[in-house]
This record gives structure tokens, sequence and C-alpha cells, in this order.
């Protein structure tokens, strides 16, 4: 979500999704001395604490369509911070300038999971905007997203779960799966051509071995993309909303579990 973009929603202090009415406010933060920008989302009519959730969006970064998913994973139960991995700098406008940038994060890992790890320390600080419940925190991802939160989840990130939908699932390092400290749940499209069977097949091997506490579904019908409604390249990248709406039950029923504990 470029900042021009976002002044119409900023001045009014909330967007409406849905039914409901969400606050989105930009964030800044730095690492290492670069600028960032991550949104903060949340149902400002909900006044006790709640857990909080990173999101790590798919490889258009911080836009207007990924706010609007921000907020159907919200809804009332939770408060989202949207991490910003590119840069402030960096707001890809296609697909090419996506895949680039999204390309330079995938092929430094370590890079990626110091940003990921960054943007779980901005959500922690939000304690002074929002009522946060800092013991109970996860991370959720989409696409691109999907496979940083699992590599947050291998560097031994503490959070309470990791969910990632649609994402990719290699890694250049399974051993390091041995490092995961929480539950991972892959929601994955049967038919996803992004993510092959060969790619599966390494990442249930990684979890094994690993030992971890881990699930994959595998949602029959299902392509790249199916929780996003633009997504209309059929075969490729789709939007189904019957497995959205029954991936994000997934995603709630995970974290009602883990944060009850």
């Amino acid at each position: 979500m470029s900042t021009k973009s976002l002044l119409p929603l900023l001045c009014a202090g909330m967007i409406g999704f849905a039914e409901a009415a969400v606050v989105v406010k930009p964030v800044p933060y730095e690492i290492d001395g670069e600028a960032f920008e991550g949104l903060l989302i949340y149902d400002d009519t909900v006044t006790t604490p709640r857990p909080g959730l990173l999101m790590v969006p798919n490889w258009l970064g911080v836009t207007d369509d990924s706010a609007k998913k921000a907020a159907r994973a919200a809804s009332n139960k939770y408060v989202v911070f949207m991490a910003d991995m590119y840069g402030k700098a960096v707001r890809p406008t296609n697909a090419d300038e996506a895949k680039a940038a999204a390309t330079r994060v995938r092929g430094d890992r370590p890079l990626m999971r110091k940003r990921a790890q960054a943007a779980v320390e901005v959500l922690k600080a939000q304690t002074a905007q929002v009522a946060l419940d800092v013991s109970k925190l996860g991370a959720i991802g989409f696409c691109f997203g999907g496979g940083t939160v699992l590599e947050l989840a291998r560097s031994g990130a503490d959070l309470k779960g990791f969910v990632s939908f649609h994402g990719n699932l290699d890694t250049p390092n399974p051993s390091d799966a041995q490092n995961i400290k929480a539950p991972v749940l892959v929601l994955h499209g049967a038919d996803d051509p992004a993510v092959p069977q060969a790619q599966v097949d390494g990442f249930i091997a990684e979890m094994k071995a690993a030992k971890a506490d881990w699930q994959l579904v595998s949602y029959g019908g299902a392509v790249h993309s199916f929780t996003n409604p633009v997504a209309n390249v059929p075969g490729r990248n789709e939007y189904h909303p019957v497995v959205a709406a029954r991936a994000f039950k997934a995603m709630d029923d995970l974290f009602a579990e883990t944060f009850a504990e």
C-alpha cells in the first residue's frame, strides 16, 4: 500500500472491510538504518488485550489488497502487523517488479529471517497503540509470505504458531527445522503449479526428520493464491472462496489451541 493510496484511509482513521470497521495505521521502523513501513490492523471496538499475528504478505508487499486480507485475518480476534519485507523505498507495482524484489529476499535466507524477526519485534512494541497480549503471538503468510513465515519458524522464533497459506515450502537448509519451537500449519492447494509435489514431499521429509509439530492440509481443486479475491489466472493463480474460508478457519483453530496453552 503506497503512501499515496493510504491517504484516504488514514484521513478517515479506519477502513470498512466486510461488516467491520478496521483501523489501519502505518508503522515506520528501521533495520540497520534502512527505513521500513508496515501496517498495524485491528478492530478498535475490542478493548481487551488480544493475541497478535505477524502477517507477511505476498510478493507485491504492502498493498491495499494485502491490507484487506489482513483485516479478514484479524477480524475481532487478533491484532495484525503486516511486515514490510522490502523497505519503504521498494513498492512493486507489477509482477516483474514483485518478482525482482522477492527473488532478492528469497535468495538471502538470513536476510529474510532477520527482516521477519524485526517485524515481530515491531509487533511486540505496539502495546501503547492497541490492547495486545504479547504472550500470545503467531505468524501467518501468503505465497512469498508463507515461505517467509516457514523460514521464521526454522530460525527458532519464539512464537505460538506459524501458518503458511499457499506458500513456498522449499529451504536451502532443511536441518534448520530442528529449531522449530511451535506448531506449523501449511495450507496448500493440491493443484498449485507454483509448489510442485516434489517440494511438498521435501517439506514432509524435512518435518518428519525434525520431529516437528506440523500439519499440511492439501485442498483439492485449489491452485496458487486461493485466498486472494483478485487472483484470476485459471489453473495457476485463482481465488477459491470455499477453500479460502476453510483455510482461515483452520488458522483460527490452530491459534485457538496454541493461545490457550
